[in-house]
């Protein structure tokens, strides 16, 4: 065997000799696949995140079940995700794919919630996460696509115990320890100067601090100057307004912007609470690229279940190109249901027939198509955006529809919200909806 190893080892020696070109491609391909050299550096308060020395500002987005080749065509850098085990895919089948389409990841690890259990007084339950945490490190460490470890989410979201600091301490200390070559942070829902002040105290070994906003984005360069936080951070979340954010009818139901609103909303939001911190902050990642339920099943992906795209796409396009897409999606103007808009508290008789009706304007003119569909408003409730069941459309409702203009039944007494979907036949899809009380 050893002979047969080192004749191979001089037959590959010989090749290259012979063939200069084939010895470049070798010594690629121990260079791409090494792991990156990730650091940042500090000008007179300026912050740049660096990979293999060169500036790298992320431009990415919130990546579960999404489509990665996509992301790659719209000239995104990077994506996060939230565990190394999503269900469907492995952290390395993950990586390996964002590899394959010149992306880095900043690669998330599960840590247990107080809300959900965990524990953060029992040291033997602390242990053992860090000890099955510390195989996930050294299973991926390596991997050419790994830009960052987000160690955690959200776990300052209805906890109690701030010895959970500590803990996302010990795991970066380890984390630093096994891999030498990677930064790490942890993503806070929302901005609060008690988490900031325990961060600075409990979590000296942080390299980065990760902010998660949605419609108070635009505050988040001041907060973070004013609750003293002086090294960089990103945003790992932001997008459209949450639900907890909005208005809600009389009845209680969250009142969601339509997908041309939100458009407007991200651009908006981007560019005072993003982009004009160019001193700490050193990049953000869009959610969701990909599609959840959550209170509905448009709310917050910027795509929906079909894969369609919506008009926040185009945004982001925008944002990462400098230049908007050859062809967009199409924009709502109006939208009613028996004369009402979302906000007029639309209360209906059942059995009685009612129209509804869109306006919409394609900046190329495409044909557009119409669907509609009612739905029960949702009662599987979570927080944190733990998974939630997606309500079952009611079918036979629709009496006539004509292009923008539908008439439909009423269904029994309850809670309901009218969906409007319309594509531009160029994989483009414009959403709304508007709750409903049956009486």
């Amino acid at each position: 065997m050893k002979r047969i190893l080192i004749i191979l080892a001089i037959c590959i020696i010989t090749s290259c000799k012979e063939n200069p070109k084939k010895e470049e491609a070798l010594q690629a391909s121990e260079v791409n696949y090494g792991p990156a050299k990730v650091t940042l550096t500090e000008t007179d308060g300026k912050f740049q995140l660096l990979v293999n020395n060169e500036d790298f500002y992320i431009k990415g987005a919130g990546l579960e079940f999404g489509n990665i080749a996509e992301l790659a065509k719209h000239k995104a850098n990077s994506f996060r995700t939230w565990r190394t085990d999503n269900g469907e895919r492995s952290a390395l089948e993950v990586l390996d794919e964002a590899q394959e389409n010149g992306l880095m990841v900043t690669m998330g690890i599960e840590v247990g919630r107080e809300r959900h259990g965990f524990d953060y007084d029992d040291p033997i339950m602390v242990e053992k996460q860090l000890l099955s945490i510390k195989k996930e490190v050294m299973a991926l460490k390596d991997h050419p696509a790994l830009l960052i470890w987000g160690i955690g989410n959200e776990l300052n979201l209805h906890y109690e115990n701030p010895k959970v600091w500590d803990a996302v301490n010990q795991i970066s200390i380890m984390i630093h320890e096994l891999d030498p070559n990677h930064l790490t942070t942890t993503s806070l829902a929302g901005l609060a100067q008690k988490e900031v002040s325990y961060i600075k105290e409990r979590c000296e070994d942080l390299d980065i601090l990760s902010v998660q906003m949605y419609g108070d984005l635009p505050q988040v360069p001041a907060l973070i100057r004013k609750f003293g936080w002086d090294g960089p951070y990103m945003v790992t979340e932001w997008g459209a307004t949450g639900h907890w954010e909005v208005p809600t009818t009389t009845w209680g139901a969250p009142i969601e912007q339509n997908s041309t609103v939100k458009a407007a909303n991200y651009l908006q939001r981007h560019e005072t609470g993003i982009a004009s911190d160019k001193e700490q902050c050193i990049g953000s990642y869009v959610f969701l690229w990909g599609n959840k339920q959550e209170r509905t099943p448009t709310w917050y992906g910027i795509f929906l279940e079909d894969g369609q795209e919506t008009e926040s796409v185009d945004v982001m396009h925008y944002i990462w190109n400098g230049e908007w897409p050859e062809n967009r999606t199409p924009k709502i103007i109006e939208f009613e249901l028996n004369g009402k808009t979302a906000s007029d508290n639309v209360v209906l008789e059942m059995g009685e027939q009612y129209l509804s009706s869109i306006s919409m304007m394609d900046h190329e003119e495409d044909t557009l198509n119409y669907t509609w569909e009612i739905m029960p408003e949702s009662t599987d409730l979570k927080d944190g955006g733990d998974e939630e069941e997606r309500p079952g459309a009611v079918a036979g409702l629709i009496v006539e529809q004509q292009d923008n203009t539908v008439k439909f039944k009423a269904p029994t007494q309850g809670k309901y919200r009218l969906f409007v979907y319309v594509g531009d036949g160029h994989n483009h899809s414009a959403a709304a909806n508007i709750p409903f009380m049956v009486k």
